[in-house]
């Protein structure tokens, strides 16, 4: 524990992440045994009010989130195999007491009793009186407004997902592909690709090991000059994990009968019901109007390549066959590199990954009037994490913690993502809970001769990473359940989304692109073409991020129980990405990990809140300059400040000082409104 002398400002606990794996079986069961207590105690309340029943519920919430999240969060980056398990057997057991919590009828009773009490709703402030038509919603979608039976056969059906769920995740974790290719079918790769790789003799030839870990697959799909080389690859990725078609199956399935229970047609009505878009018709909507207008930059784009491949084939003596899966990067690259003169593997030179950390936290830190301090010794999970302590800029308030744990390493999740370990909150004695958060990537590591240098994309990525993390950290809610980034989940995406644009700053980005030899920073030469290919194949690249969206919505938004999930995959993706998937089996929605984590019928909620987010960046930061403290600061405060304790679309109107519009956004990607 912190302790402060009386003349520091007070300070958030370290959290400790060094559990063994029977601390953490422990830990679940003191959980779940409070936790029961807790609900008894309310039930039994004869006189239902804010104070004995939401307040109670609302605080245990806030005391155990810290505790549940960590003891969840392990499996995804422990290094122990039976920290792991012990994490995952503890999800499932909190999963499993969050369905039976919320189909206690007892409970909802008195819950509802102080929902429908419009004497003692009137009198709580917008925040409390939000807490309670939330818990009120969730009861209900819970099934607490239907019969015995029905309840009974809902409450099997959500701990089934919740199992499917955890075994999905379990099994792409732990089931990454590799493939063994010589140095000539590698043709195309940077010398620092090969650079400490793991390689082995094959029938006397020496073979270099690529694995389905981005830092390893992405560079191949976008530099191997060997289409065979590709295609391999490709279908390494897109073959992965078995295992998990009869899973995915399952859950969409068990997802609609759920939601026919509990009255909604699909599961995308039952979902959407807590969104921004509110119905299925509104994303289809969306996503249908986006397509046709993307459709005419993807005829020129599309043609480009197939052109280049044209040459290619011609070239090698070898029939033209079409453009699949596996080009698409490849092609788009040199298409870029072509047609801007640019070299992406000069830009990664520009590229070192401290620098661009630094970088990026010094943008943010002036933005948001913050300092970071970065401290040593903190009880982390691995010897690769770095936490930082946030104080206000002057140094005189604290504001949170945050851990970065960016290389890849055996058996961590192996995408991008942000944890909100401990959530902003109210204690009972009426102070103030300070937040943590933990970014988890994978960018390239160093090799024996450079330092670990990035893509650009990763470096947007990082901007993106780490706009969730002040997401969590400014944030500032009486209720952990609407800290951060617990706002509606076709928002979520925006704030971070926006702060992209800041990796495309010219000015921005010659304040942390440095030679990681010389120290020179970034010709600007290299921003202008980096800046002028951003928006080349905008239109293949959205229509991939719609065929996704409306994959989603076709699993979702049906009534058939036995839809074919693998043949509407390969048939969407033909069709909407335009591009065609090649002959061989695969099933590359088996590692689709959105479909089993939260995202099922809200992938659309990408392209939906990049809408907002551009809108923001053009009305604000492009007209009052990127490096705005006045712009950043109420971005600070309405955008961030509120988390989910108001409705999204409140905190929007408020930034922008009117409604939002989608004309900044098809401005950015090349096209006109209407």
């Amino acid at each position: 524990m912190t302790v402060n002398s009386p003349n520091e400002p007070r300070k958030g606990t370290l959290l400790n992440f060094k559990l063994s794996a029977s601390e953490i079986s422990s830990a679940v069961d003191r959980l779940i045994d409070e936790g029961k207590k807790l609900l008894d105690h309310v039930a039994a309340q004869a006189n239902p009010t804010f104070e004995n029943v939401i307040l109670p519920l609302g605080m245990q919430e806030n005391e155990r989130s810290a505790d549940c999240n960590v003891i969840t969060f392990l499996q995804e980056v422990s290094t122990e195999k039976d920290i792991r398990d012990a994490s995952t057997a503890a999800e499932e057991k909190l999963n499993a007491f969050e369905i039976e919590s919320l189909m206690r009828e007892d409970v909802y009773k008195v819950v509802r009793a102080v929902y429908d009490n419009a004497a003692e709703m009137e009198k709580l402030s917008p925040e409390d009186k939000r807490l309670v038509e939330k818990m009120e919603q969730d009861y209900r979608r819970k099934g607490l407004a239907l019969d015995k039976d029905k309840r009974k056969r809902l409450g099997e059906t959500l701990e089934r997902l919740s199992e499917l769920a955890l075994r999905f995740n379990r099994i792409v974790g732990d089931n990454d592909g590799e493939a063994a290719f010589t140095r000539e079918e590698l043709d195309g790769l940077p010398e620092d690709f090969f650079e400490g790789r793991e390689s082995r003799v094959v029938d006397g030839v020496e073979k270099y090991i690529v694995t389905t870990k981005y830092p390893d697959l992405f560079p191949l799909l976008k530099k191997a000059k060997n289409e065979a080389t590709r295609r391999h690859m490709n279908h390494v990725e897109e073959t992965r994990c078995a295992e998990n078609i009869p899973i995915m199956q399952e859950a969409v399935k068990l997802r609609l009968e759920a939601a026919q229970l509990l009255g909604y047609r699909t599961h995308a009505d039952f979902k959407l019901e807590k969104s921004m878009a509110k119905t299925s018709a509104a994303v289809l909507e969306f996503e249908r109007d986006l397509r046709q207008r993307l459709n005419k930059l993807a005829d020129h784009e599309l043609q480009e390549m197939e052109e280049l491949k044209r040459a290619d084939k011609k070239a090698a003596g070898e029939p033209y066959e079409g453009l699949f899966i596996w080009d698409y990067r490849y092609y788009q690259t040199l298409i870029k590199e072509r047609k801007h003169n640019i070299d992406y593997d000069e830009v990664k030179e520009y590229l070192p990954m401290a620098e661009v950390t630094r970088g990026i936290l010094d943008i943010y830190q002036k933005m948001l009037n913050l300092r970071f301090v970065k401290i040593e010794n903190a009880l982390v999970w691995h010897d690769d994490v770095e936490t930082y302590e946030v104080w206000e800029a002057d140094g005189k308030s604290f504001v949170g913690h945050f851990m970065l744990d960016l290389f890849p390493r055996d058996n961590k999740y192996n995408h991008a993502a942000v944890w909100p370990i401990r959530p902003g909150s109210i204690r009972p004695d009426g102070t103030h809970e300070f937040p943590v958060a933990a970014m988890v990537a994978n960018f390239p590591k160093p090799t024996p001769t450079r330092p670990a240098l990035m893509e650009h994309a990763d470096a947007v990525t990082l901007l993106h990473e780490l706009g969730h993390v002040l997401h969590e950290i400014c944030s500032s809610t009486k209720w952990a359940r609407f800290h951060g980034t617990a706002t509606e989940g076709d928002f979520v995406e925006a704030p971070s989304q926006m702060l992209e644009n800041w990796g495309w700053e010219p000015s921005v980005l010659q304040k942390f692109a440095v030679h990681y030899k010389t120290g020179e920073p970034i010709p600007e030469s290299l921003v202008k073409g980096l800046v002028a290919a951003k928006n080349e194949g905008a239109g293949m690249l959205n229509l991939r991020q719609i065929f996704f969206g409306m994959f989603d919505m076709a699993i979702h938004n049906t009534t058939d129980p036995n839809i074919d999930i693998k043949k509407t995959y390969l048939e969407l993706r033909e069709d909407i990405s335009r591009i065609r998937n090649g002959s061989a089996d695969s099933w590359g929605f088996a590692t689709f990990g959105h479909m089993m984590g939260g995202y099922d019928a809200g992938y659309y909620g990408y392209l939906w809140s990049l809408v907002f987010a551009a809108d923001m960046f053009e009305s604000r930061f492009m007209k009052d300059g990127v490096e705005s403290s006045k712009a950043g600061m109420d971005y600070r405060h309405e955008i961030l400040l509120p988390g989910g304790s108001r409705d999204a679309m409140v905190s929007l109107e408020h930034f922008l000082g009117r409604k939002p519009n989608n004309k900044a956004f098809l401005r950015s990607i090349g096209l006109e409104s209407d």
